[in-house]
């Protein structure tokens, strides 16, 4: 039996114990990136493929007669061609759960930075202005409290629920918003009235069909103008465009990113172009923590021991059954 790993490098910078990993199945073959014309050379022999974003596509399943598992390195599985998979009856199962302390602290990150305007108190002491104040306390930016604030949670799984405990101890109202155009459930509110009366927005959402461009520029016009969204799911849930537009006008207060439509945005992108202080942007790191990256790591071996083992593991639906939601 034999594993490879085809993008270790997205997961590592040398610091992860893969005892779990080497202990399910051996050898293994860790490449820290992987071309599109080497892939089917390093998966030739192998039983088991694990990937984070590389893409396998029908060509790629296909010309490994030996594939018997497909393990995501993440919980998103838009990257994987699941019709052939299935076709092939070669199971694909992603992690789940593993990153929620760390994605969690990353939002309430961008909330305090944006709420606080911290970038900016920062500069005013590195530029001296602090030095030279009349006052021991300058008042040049406007800092807000969370305490109070109605937060608009869009996407209720596991990281919805732990961002609203979280927000809770900070003293804030909770709106859970219900599926966009869908009866609302108990406990939940429609999904435009949750987007008129947030004072931040907090998406939780896969990409699906139905959620990209779920934010446009009719969403961000329902917004309060204090209004603040925050993104840490996927970047084409939210229309870039769209939100540019409203942050270079000011139709809402602010936004901190976390996701971008293109990872690494090697050819541009106008949100990085944007230069203003209402616009925080950081590189897919949410999730990334050293023990996040660790249990990752030990969830992807517990989810080969069980499929060798006949036991549950973190099978993704299949396709049809995807459709079919």
């Amino acid at each position: 039996m034999s594993a490879v790993f085809l993008d270790f490098g997205s997961v590592t910078r040398g610091d992860m114990d893969c005892t779990a990993l080497e202990q399910t199945i051996s050898p293994w073959r860790y490449y820290d990136e992987t071309d599109a014309d080497q892939v089917a050379k390093r998966i030739s022999d192998a039983e088991v493929v694990v990937c984070n974003k590389f893409s396998l596509n029908r060509e790629i399943i296909a010309s490994a007669h030996r594939l018997k598992l497909i393990c995501i390195a993440a919980t998103g599985y838009n990257n994987i061609d699941l019709v052939t998979a299935a076709e092939r009856n070669v199971p694909v199962c992603n992690v789940r759960g593993y990153a929620t302390p760390s994605v969690v602290q990353h939002v309430f990150m961008l909330m305090l930075n944006l709420a606080c305007n911290f970038e900016e108190y920062r500069q005013l002491v590195n530029n001296g202005q602090w030095q030279v104040s009349r006052h021991f306390c300058p008042l040049d930016y406007n800092i807000e409290e969370l305490s109070g604030k109605v937060l608009g949670i869009i996407g209720y799984g596991e990281l919805g629920k732990a961002v609203s405990e979280v927000a809770r101890a900070f003293g804030m109202e909770i709106l859970i918003a219900e599926h966009k155009n869908k009866s609302v459930r108990p406990g939940r509110a429609a999904f435009d009235e949750v987007v008129r009366q947030a004072d931040f927005i907090t998406l939780h959402c896969p990409l699906l069909n139905e959620t990209r461009n779920l934010i446009s520029r009719r969403e961000l016009d329902l917004m309060k103008p204090s209004a603040y969204l925050i993104n840490t799911a996927r970047g084409a849930i939210v229309n870039e465009a769209d939100l540019l537009g409203s942050l270079s006008t000011g139709r809402i207060a602010g936004a901190g990113l976390d996701v971008l439509q293109e990872e690494p945005p090697a050819n541009g992108n106008r949100l990085l172009r944007y230069q203003q202080p209402n616009l925080i942007i950081t590189p897919h790191v949410a999730w990334a923590s050293r023990e996040s990256r660790q249990r990752l790591l030990n969830q992807i071996a517990n989810n080969i021991h069980n499929f060798y083992h006949n036991k549950p593991f973190n099978q993704v639906m299949d396709a049809v059954d995807q459709a079919s939601r």
